[in-house]
């Protein structure tokens, strides 16, 4: 009875048996589902939005939000685009400034976050815009194609028939999950979002550990925006919409808290495979946009509306195991 009990408490147990009824659902709406083609083009889809849930999470566990991720992914495409094509400069080192433009970026929202004591929604909501205008200045408004030849393949590539970005994303989520659980930044990410005063007293540099956690967030965005450039060989302004939202979702799917402390970065995983589910499956049964945006919006309602009832459930299931215990007992 207590492995039962301790099974559905586990942190990973809601967003793998969400993912399992999506595939379910899914698969019974349409044979094509289940085809290796389009497992590959999940595989490729979650990718991008799994990457920057990273981030989000990452931000989330300290208590804090972060709304930049798709128009700083937007950024890094055209940032990209422009080095490579515009200016000539070699691949991996436009690559390497795109991850240095992700720490910038992210520093700027942990500073006025943490230091200038701006609550965070409010910081990047505020770089959401800024970092999109820049796209759109530096861009004159116009995508850049054709970036260069060599830059799909780190999209397209396969290893034993596994596509790259989906081996690039368990490597990340294997790093974050070693840094969450084994570094002393890591837990303190959690332990500033649990009680931010006891990790005061306890000697946590909290302005620095939420400035981490937002450089973090930068840069995976920006790893997110390189794999987005790769994808389609180009950069635009107008690519990453929608990616904050997706992000945030993965997070609040797979269980982290939105009251910091709580969450488990695998579980973030299951969440981003289930939203692309989700999504592949919309795509694959023809629904209109509009009503994919609606299950979103619907979704993040419903994955929220769990963490904040998550107690109450495991009360109840608590006094139900107790009550069939005590009467079997009396029998």
């Amino acid at each position: 009875m207590n492995n039962l009990l301790n099974f559905f408490r586990s942190a990973i147990v809601g967003p793998l048996v969400a993912l399992i009824i999506a595939v379910v659902v899914i698969s019974l709406t349409t044979d094509r589902f289940l085809t290796a083609q389009n497992l590959i083009n999940v595989s490729l889809q979650v990718s991008t939005v799994a990457i920057a849930a990273i981030g989000s999470t990452l931000v989330i566990l300290t208590a804090g939000i972060d709304l930049s991720p798709g128009s700083a992914a937007a950024l890094t495409t055209c940032a990209l685009a422009i080095l490579v094509k515009n200016m000539e400069i070699s691949l991996p080192l436009g690559m390497l400034a795109m991850l240095i433009l992700g720490i910038v970026m992210g520093l700027f929202n942990g500073f006025f976050s943490t230091f200038g004591r701006i609550p965070s929604f409010v910081v990047t909501l505020a770089t959401m815009s800024i970092y999109r205008g820049l796209a759109f200045l530096i861009t004159e408004g116009h995508p850049i194609f054709s970036v260069s030849p060599v830059l799909e393949n780190i999209f397209y590539g396969k290893i034993l028939g596994i596509p790259l970005p989906f081996l690039y994303m368990l490597i990340f989520y294997a790093l974050t999950a070693v840094f969450l659980r084994y570094t002393r930044s890591g837990r303190a990410i959690y332990a500033i979002g649990g009680n931010e005063s006891a990790a005061h007293l306890s000697g946590i540099h909290v302005n620095r550990t939420r400035l981490l956690a937002f450089v973090l967030a930068g840069l995976a965005a920006a790893v997110a925006g390189v794999l987005m450039a790769a994808r389609l060989n180009s950069g635009s302004p107008n690519y990453g919409v929608g990616l904050e939202l997706a992000a945030i979702a993965a997070a609040v799917i797979g269980g982290a808290s939105l009251a910091g402390g709580y969450g488990n970065i695998i579980s973030t995983l299951f969440g981003a495979l289930t939203v692309a589910v989700v999504q592949n499956g919309l795509n694959l049964n023809a629904v209109p946009a509009a009503w994919q945006n609606i299950t979103l919006g619907m979704i993040i309602i419903l994955a929220v509306g769990l963490d904040m009832w998550r107690k109450d459930f495991g009360r109840w299931f608590s006094r139900l195991f107790k009550s069939r215990g005590e009467a079997g007992g009396s029998d």
